[in-house]
């Protein structure tokens, strides 16, 4: 399944178009929303339209995507994203416009992406988030992810040392898995107790 549309009560998640380019150059363009993101926020329209291209377009090629536009249903324009990476991770990456933070959007979009790779038998999700940015942790909590580890991990191409949490959910119910990758390559990593 290549990224299927979704509707919750106050969005649509769809695949971006062209025609989205405008509205996510204002999602990547605002410092704020791309700070303790893995890029530099984009400057001009051709990073937007070539950020579409190598990040969502480019997934939609593939037999397996979850690359979302998060829309309100009044406009179906996006003003936030959720991806899920298709390798051993099952990586969940998702930002969101900055005038939308706070009405639980994100955690509404998290959530029906979740329950989608459940239905796709994706068997775990996982997802990071720097220790500096625990609202972003809150959301990997409300769609019940459980904590399992943090570990620290040079950002490229921003080149700051970060300390990462690394979150997981098991969709197929196996207990006791976790994904064990950013632990064995960090030379820090470490189990917080909270």
């Amino acid at each position: 399944m290549n990224t299927p549309q979704l509707e919750t009560h106050r969005l649509i998640l769809r695949k971006f178009t062209e025609g989205d380019i405008g509205a996510l150059y204002e999602i990547l363009r605002d410092r704020e929303v791309n700070t303790f993101l893995p890029w530099f926020p984009t400057e001009r329209m051709e990073d937007a339209a070539a950020f579409f291209r190598e990040r969502f377009a480019a997934s939609y090629q593939k037999p397996q995507a979850y690359s979302y536009a998060v829309c309100l249903r009044r406009d179906n324009i996006p003003i936030g994203y959720v991806t899920l990476q298709m390798d051993d991770s099952y990586e969940m990456g998702y930002g969101l416009r900055k005038e939308f933070w706070h009405q639980g959007i994100t955690t509404e979009a998290v959530r029906a992406v979740t329950e989608q790779a459940g239905r796709d038998h994706i068997p775990y999700l996982t997802a990071t988030h720097d220790v500096n940015n625990p609202r972003s942790g809150a959301v990997m909590q409300a769609v019940g992810m459980q904590y399992q580890y943090s570990y620290e991990e040079l950002v490229q191409p921003k080149g700051e040392l970060v300390t990462f949490r690394l979150y997981q959910k098991n969709l197929d119910g196996a207990e006791g898995r976790v994904f064990r990758r950013y632990w064995d390559r960090s030379d820090v990593h470490f189990i917080e107790s909270f």
